[in-house]
């Protein structure tokens, strides 16, 4: 069974984001190839659910995944954190082998 947690964090602040953007049913995680190691994270905002969707829902909030990505990013928790004047989306991938000194990209 292929799992993707969203923890309050980040659910709380896709809620806000697609409030502001007046229209969506959710975000998508995806994976794309770039960067020095090879792959990196892709969220993009959901107006139509697409029929290979794979859906994850907590805390009220809708994320898809296409079946392509999963093998990556199964078991990943998103999580949105502030680091000093830096915030965003994290990450908590168990399939990560390494990540670039940029932080863009990952391998598997």
């Amino acid at each position: 069974m292929s799992n993707i947690t969203i923890s309050e964090r980040a659910a709380s602040h896709i809620a806000r984001y697609l409030e502001k953007r007046g229209k969506g049913i959710g975000l998508r995680l995806g994976i794309t190839t770039t960067g020095c190691s090879g792959l990196a994270y892709k969220m993009e905002y959901v107006d139509e659910a697409r029929p290979e969707d794979l859906l994850f829902e907590q805390h009220g909030v809708k994320l898809f995944v296409d079946p392509d990505s999963m093998q990556y990013i199964d078991g990943t928790e998103v999580d949105f954190v502030r680091e000093g004047l830096n915030e965003g989306f994290k990450f908590l991938n168990p399939n990560e082998k390494a990540s670039c000194g940029c932080g863009e990209s990952f391998t598997v």
